[in-house]
C-alpha cells in the first residue's frame, strides 16, 4: 500500500475505502480495464476481531489477512491503493468529482464508490470497548459456534435485547438477559423468555468482571457478580458518512420498535445513491451486512459503475462520429505555398 497518489491522473474510478466490499469492488473495476484508485485510512471495522466467518472457501480467516489478500489481488489488476483519509468531495463543473485528502492533496475520477463502513458505538459500560470483538460480541452468525454451551449474558442497551436473548439461545441453553437501563419487558416477552429458559437480571450493570485476559463475569451496581464467559450488547450502528455529506448525502436513520439504532446512506439495489456519479456498498449502506455480503454488494456496484461508464464512453464516440471533421485550412495553405514555389523553381530551371 503506498502512501502518494498521482494528482496529474483522472482516474476511472476512485474507491474510499478499502475493506471487503471497497476491494471487491477495486478488483471487479480493475479487471473491466478501468484506472482505479483506492483511498484506505487501514482502519476496518473488524480489526478486534481474530476471525472472519461464513465466507465460503476463507472461513475462519484472519480479518487484516483477507484485506492484504484482497489488495494484493486488486493491485495485480493494476489498480492503486494508497494510505490515507479521505475527508471531503465535490462535483466538477466538467463533470466528474474532486477528492481532497486530510492532507489536503487531491485527485480527480469520472466515478467514485464510497465503501466507508460503519462505527460500533457500544454501550459506556467499562470493560466493554476494551473487550470488544473477543468475548464482548453482537452477531451470532459470526461469533456463536466460538462460545457454543457457555455461559452468555446479554446486555440490554437497546430494543433489540429480547429478540437477541432468544436468537443467542441457539448456541447455548445457558443465557442470562440483563435489564440494565431498559425499559421493562412486555408480558408476551417475560413468557417467551421463560419459554426458552432465558434467565432475566434485573439491576444496572456496573462493569465487566476480567480475570488474567479473560472475561469472567457480570458486576451489577449491588455488587453481585453474574458468571460469564461472553457478553452480547448492541451497538449504534452509525454510517462513517462524512465524504458522503460533503456532496450532500445525509444518512438516514436506521430504527427498530420506533427507537434510533444507528444510521445509513440510502442507495438502490446497485448501491447508486441520489447523486449521480456516486455509490455505496458494504456497511455505510447497510449496518447489518456481513464480510461476504459486503464484498458481494461492492461487485454489484462495481458492475453498475462500469455499465455506467460504457454508456458515457459510447455517447461520446457517437457524438464524436456525427461531428464533421474541420478542415485544416492551415496545411492546405502551406501545401498550395509548397506547390507553388515548387512550381516557380522547375519553371526557372527549364527557361535556362
Amino acid at each position: 500500500m503506498s502512501d502518494s497518489i498521482d494528482r496529474d491522473q483522472r482516474y476511472d474510478v476512485v474507491v474510499i475505502g478499502g475493506g471487503a466490499a471497497g476491494l471487491s469492488g477495486a478488483l471487479a473495476l480493475s479487471r473491466a480495464r478501468r484506472s482505479v484508485l483506492v483511498i484506505d485510512a487501514g482502519s476496518p471495522r473488524n480489526a478486534p476481531a481474530s476471525h472472519a466467518h461464513n465466507y465460503l472457501g476463507r472461513e475462519g480467516v484472519p480479518p487484516l489477512e483477507l484485506l492484504a489478500t484482497g489488495r494484493a489481488e486488486a493491485a495485480g489488476y493494476g489498480a492503486e491503493i494508497v494510505k490515507g483519509d479521505a475527508v471531503a468531495a465535490e462535483k466538477l463543473p466538467g463533470g466528474g468529482f474532486r477528492v481532497v485528502q486530510e492532507d489536503g492533496s487531491a485527485v480527480e475520477a469520472r466515478r467514485l464508490l464510497v465503501t466507508t463502513g460503519l462505527v460500533d458505538e457500544l454501550p459506556p459500560v467499562p470493560g466493554v470497548a476494551e473487550r470488544w470483538g473477543r468475548d464482548v460480541l453482537h452477531c451470532p452468525y459470526c461469533h456463536g459456534w466460538e462460545v457454543r454451551n457457555r455461559p452468555v449474558g446479554i446486555l440490554a442497551a437497546g430494543p433489540m435485547a429480547v429478540h437477541q436473548a432468544l436468537l443467542w439461545r441457539q448456541w447455548t441453553d445457558d443465557v442470562a438477559l440483563f435489564r440494565h437501563t431498559a425499559s421493562d419487558f412486555t408480558d408476551e416477552e417475560y413468557e417467551q423468555l421463560a419459554a426458552r429458559s432465558v434467565a432475566v437480571v434485573d439491576g444496572e450493570v456496573a462493569a465487566l468482571e476480567v480475570t488474567g485476559d479473560r472475561l469472567t463475569g457480570v458486576r451489577l451496581a449491588g455488587g453481585a457478580v453474574i458468571p460469564r464467559e461472553a457478553v452480547v450488547v448492541q451497538p449504534r450502528f452509525t454510517a462513517r458518512s462524512g465524504v458522503l455529506e460533503t456532496l450532500g448525502l445525509a444518512p438516514t436513520t436506521m430504527e427498530v420498535a420506533g427507537q434510533a439504532v444507528g444510521s445509513y446512506i440510502a442507495a438502490d439495489p446497485a448501491g447508486a445513491t441520489e447523486v449521480p456519479g456516486v455509490w455505496v456498498a458494504g456497511n455505510v449502506a447497510n449496518p447489518m451486512e456481513q464480510v461476504i455480503g459486503s464484498a458481494a454488494a461492492g461487485l454489484k456496484a462495481a458492475s453498475a459503475i462500469n455499465m455506467d461508464l460504457v454508456t458515457e464512453d459510447t455517447r461520446r464516440a457517437v457524438e464524436a462520429r456525427r461531428t464533421p471533421a474541420v478542415p485544416d485550412f492551415s496545411a492546405e495553405m502551406e501545401r498550395q505555398v509548397t506547390e507553388r514555389v515548387l512550381g516557380d523553381r522547375r519553371h526557372g530551371l527549364q527557361e535556362m
